[in-house]
C-alpha cells in the first residue's frame, strides 16, 4: 500500500508529522477535495475547516485548521502551513478543544486590549497635565527640563 507523509505546521509548532497516511480530505475555496499517494503536484489555499486523514492502520484523525496553504509534493508529501491547528482523534473531542482554545484566545485578546487602553489613557493624562502646567519642569515621557537631553 502506497503512503505519503502529512506535515502540518504552525508558526509555533509541528502539529502533525505522520509518514503512513493513505488519504487526506481538505477544503479550499472551491469546495472539498481528496488526495492520495501519487497525486500530482498541487497547491491551494485552505479555508477554515476540518481536515480528515487516514493512516495505513485504518485510523481516521481530524485537524481543525484556521486556513492555510496546502502543498502536495511529488505525490509523496502533503505539507500544510497554517496559523493555527488543533488535532484530535474524534470530532466531539476536537470540537471541545477548539472551543476551549477560542475562549482562551478571546480572553487574552480582551486582556491585551484593556492593557493597551490603560496605557493610552495614562499617556493622555500625563500629556494633559503637562500641557496645563500642573507639573512644571517635567516633560512628558520622563524627560526633565534641565537643558540636557533626557532619554
Amino acid at each position: 500500500m502506497k503512503t505519503m507523509r502529512l506535515l502540518i505546521t504552525t508558526p509555533a509548532e509541528v502539529v502533525i508529522d505522520q509518514a503512513d497516511v493513505v488519504s487526506v480530505k481538505a477544503d479550499d475555496f472551491s469546495g472539498s477535495f481528496g488526495l492520495q499517494p501519487g497525486h500530482c503536484e498541487f497547491m491551494t489555499a485552505l479555508t477554515v475547516s476540518v481536515l480528515t486523514f487516514q493512516t495505513t492502520q485504518g485510523l481516521t484523525r481530524y485537524v481543525a485548521l484556521r486556513g492555510g496553504v496546502l502543498n502536495m509534493r511529488a505525490g509523496t508529501s502533503c505539507e500544510i502551513a497554517t496559523r493555527e491547528a488543533v488535532a484530535g482523534d474524534d470530532l466531539v473531542t476536537l470540537r471541545t478543544q477548539v472551543l476551549r482554545q477560542m475562549v482562551e484566545h478571546a480572553d487574552r485578546e480582551a486582556a491585551a486590549r484593556t492593557e493597551t487602553m490603560k496605557l493610552q489613557l495614562s499617556v493622555m493624562r500625563q500629556l494633559n497635565a503637562y500641557l496645563r502646567g500642573e507639573r512644571p519642569g517635567v516633560l512628558p515621557f520622563g524627560q526633565t527640563g534641565g537643558g540636557g537631553r533626557g532619554h
